[in-house]
């Protein structure tokens, strides 16, 4: 438990000091970089550093000092000519590079793909084209509006962007946690993202949407409305980036070798379980750990915890483009399960962290362009636009068109073309006949295509005919107002309720009652109920049904808390015990045990540090752990009269009160029950009361359900 802590540690003093691992001299990191796991193919291997017993070097490779700038005397003026501080002091101003204008905020980690079959049949993926095979991918998770600097816990769509470096070259699903988009046409996108970002007046607020400029955009322009609905529930803060679902949102193409082709959308299915916390927990987690999700990742995959996720995709025939009442080029809409299941191909596993958060995180450069043979685009216009966009955006990042040679972005396999030249080159061509059709060179290189060097080509299948100029929406795109409204009844009820009560938070932070009137006008057209209840709460008149798109269908796979967890890996659960009782410590140490052999994270707090604390509860809250136990022998902590000088006044009944109304497991033994009473907590589910004469097992097993519960729903007031 302690190492788990320190692991955490670690990683936000690599974040902080943005610093090659390698570059420490314990040769710690070198020694885990040398520790093969699958998918590791070694690759990135020949570009580390390792600075272990040498000395230090400019970035010519002269050795130098650079402690001390060259002056004129011990007390005389610096000298322009002293090239070490020059080079030194401008590479450090330059280390930098512009953030993303989107998704700036994220946390990556490598791992492999593995093929469940040989699905030749269907695509000539070569990634798919065997069972067993396993491909390296790199998957960087991300919150969208914030900066760089925000925080992980901002309510939000969660980026899920996964690299596959196939033996055919890089493969690119650039998608969200959530299976929809808030617009239809890329055209809109600058508009979306004005809208949401702070205001360009003060900067403010940062990573967040409860503003009058975004709901204002989200009330004018309908096709939001779904992915609005997504952000506003349990998926918009997730419990741990391990913990959500992937999706590819747009349609794409399977095409096989003898140019057959089918519609598909992807599904990456948590192994974890979806699971979320609650917006007052969120809120306090920012908090006191903006870092949360990114520790979270790195924490569990450096104890052997790796996330896993099952890939499917749900499978079309070209003509079903429009036939379950969708258009399936319509990235606002998705295809419910019941009319077409999701076929699993693949599982996907994390298993490495990065060594270096620059090199690796911040540099890697997706889009969806990066396409494989086997796979091909669909018309759908938001991905028509963002094929565009994300080079656009790569060349404005990196200053010039090289990207696609630093490290983490290279494919694993040659590169052959004319492209020549541009800020960055690290490529020396020995090729002098840099064009092409030419006869100098042998017509190399030559083109590959459907039939030869096994080239991308275009599904047979896509045809426009006869089509004219048009700029307007698809008439099969305008029912805005349908899937919100399956999406909102498929939700149990207090998850219903965590809906209404966002929307009040942020339309409570807007200042214009025109857009307040205006966005429950739009969620009218969605549920009554749920514009009702949103009007309430700001003495707005009820409105009347507007019911054209009402109805009572409902969805599977959509509520972030119908299913209980598979498992608790990773989980953390915090033991509260104290020092002035011996016993105490011993409970504590037999359950963590217990809990560990489960896979859980355990964290043992007292009121200092000593063998068999972890850490204090002046450094210890609620929002830390998924659930707690206190145990006998901590009776004197909870009383209300006793305060200490070591913690907060009342921080041990503040952990199992909060606990409580964030929904958590609470356990407790012998006189912790005071704990309860101080708190005035009594008996319900997910409240584990135990004698001091208890059976660890017992406890555990009770636990571990309370854990893969995650939440305790009824203890959240409904309207």
């Amino acid at each position: 438990m302690r190492q788990s802590i320190i692991t955490a540690v670690l990683l936000n003093a690599l974040i902080a000091r943005a610093a090659c691992p390698f570059m420490d001299g314990n040769g710690e990191e070198l020694k885990r970089r040398t520790v093969k796991v699958a998918g590791d193919d070694g690759f990135l291997d020949q570009f580390t550093v390792d600075d272990t017993d040498v000395y230090t070097t400019t970035d010519s490779g002269t050795p130098v000092t650079d402690h001390n700038s060259l002056k004129a005397g011990a007390r005389g003026p610096t000298l322009l000519e002293d090239f070490v501080l020059r080079t030194k002091i401008t590479r450090f101003d330059h280390e930098r590079v512009p953030e993303r204008a989107v998704h700036a905020r994220g946390a990556a980690a490598h791992g492999y793909f593995e093929s469940y079959a040989d699905w030749s049949n269907v695509t000539a993926a070569s990634f798919l084209g065997a069972a067993q095979k396993q491909t390296p991918v790199f998957l960087r998770f991300s919150t969208v509006a914030g900066s760089r600097g925000s925080a992980d816990l901002a309510r939000d769509v969660h980026g899920f962007a996964v690299r596959f470096y196939t033996d055919a070259g890089n493969y690119d699903i650039v998608g969200n946690n959530v299976p929809v988009f808030f617009l239809q046409d890329a055209m809109q996108f600058p508009d979306l993202i004005h809208a949401v970002k702070p205001q360009p007046n003060h900067e403010m607020p940062q990573a967040a949407t409860a503003h009058d400029t975004a709901w204002d955009f989200f009330s004018q322009n309908p096709s939001t409305m779904h992915t609005l609905l997504w952000a506003m529930s349990g998926h918009g803060i997730p419990r741990s980036y391990r913990h959500i679902d992937g999706f590819g949102v747009h349609t794409f193409r399977f095409v096989n070798d003898e140019g057959n082709s089918k519609l598909v959308k992807y599904h990456f299915k948590t192994k974890q379980g979806l699971a979320s916390l609650v917006w007052s927990e969120a809120l306090t987690l920012n908090g006191q750990n903006p870092d949360f999700h990114r520790a979270d990742l790195f924490e569990a995959i450096e104890s052997g915890n790796f996330p896993e996720w099952e890939v499917g995709v749900q499978i079309m025939e070209e003509s079903d483009v429009l036939r379950w009442g969708i258009d399936l080029l319509d990235p606002t809409k998705f295809v419910p399960v019941e009319k077409v299941p999701i076929t699993p191909i693949g599982k996907m596993v994390l298993n490495r962290n990065t060594a270096n958060y620059f090199a690796e995180t911040e540099q890697a450069m997706y889009s969806p362009g990066h396409l494989v043979r086997g796979i091909d685009f669909s018309d759908d216009p938001l991905l028509q636009g963002r094929l565009f966009s994300y080079v656009d955006t790569q060349l404005n990042r990196n200053g010039g068109p090289n990207f696609e040679q630093i490290p983490i972005n290279r494919p694993r396999v040659p590169v052959h073309n004319n492209n020549r030249d541009g800020a960055g080159q690290q490529m020396i061509p020995f090729n002098k006949i840099a064009y092409g059709v030419n006869t100098l060179n042998g017509g190399s290189p030559k083109q590959a295509n459907q039939n030869e060097g096994k080239g991308f080509f275009t599904a047979p299948a896509r045809r426009v005919v006869d089509a004219a100029y048009v700029r307007d929406i698809s008439p099969t795109f305008l029912d805005y107002w349908t899937q919100p409204r399956l999406f909102f009844n498929s939700l149990v009820p207090a998850e219903q309720q965590m809906v209404v009560n966002a929307v009040r938070f942020e339309l409570a932070k807007v200042g214009s009652v025109d857009v307040r009137k205006a966005s429950i006008a739009q969620l009218n057209k969605i549920s009554n109920d749920l514009a009702k209840r949103v009007a309430l709460a700001f003495g707005l008149e009820a409105p009347a049904p507007d019911a054209k798109y009402y109805h009572n269908s409902t969805t599977a796979g959509v509520s972030a808390f119908r299913n209980p967890l598979p498992t608790i890996a990773a989980l953390k659960v915090g033991i509260l015990a104290s020092t002035s009782s011996k016993s105490s410590l011993a409970q504590a140490a037999a359950l963590a045990e217990a809990l560990a052999a489960k896979g859980a994270f355990t964290v043992i707090i007292g009121e200092y540090i000593v063998d068999g604390v972890d850490q204090t509860y002046a450094a210890s809250d609620a929002v830390h752990f998924d659930g707690v136990i206190a145990v006998d022998g901590t009776k004197g902590l909870f009383g209300l009269k006793t305060a200490s000088s070591l913690y907060p006044n009342q921080r041990p009944a503040s952990i199992i009160r909060d606990s409580f109304l964030y929904g958590k497991p609470v356990g407790v033994i012998g006189d912790a029950k005071e704990g309860l009473s101080a708190c005035s907590i009594e008996a319900a589910p997910g409240i584990y009361i135990n004698d001091a004469t208890y059976d660890v097992g017992k406890i555990i097993d009770q636990f571990e359900q309370g854990l893969k519960t995650f939440k305790f729903l009824d203890r959240f007031a409904l309207d």
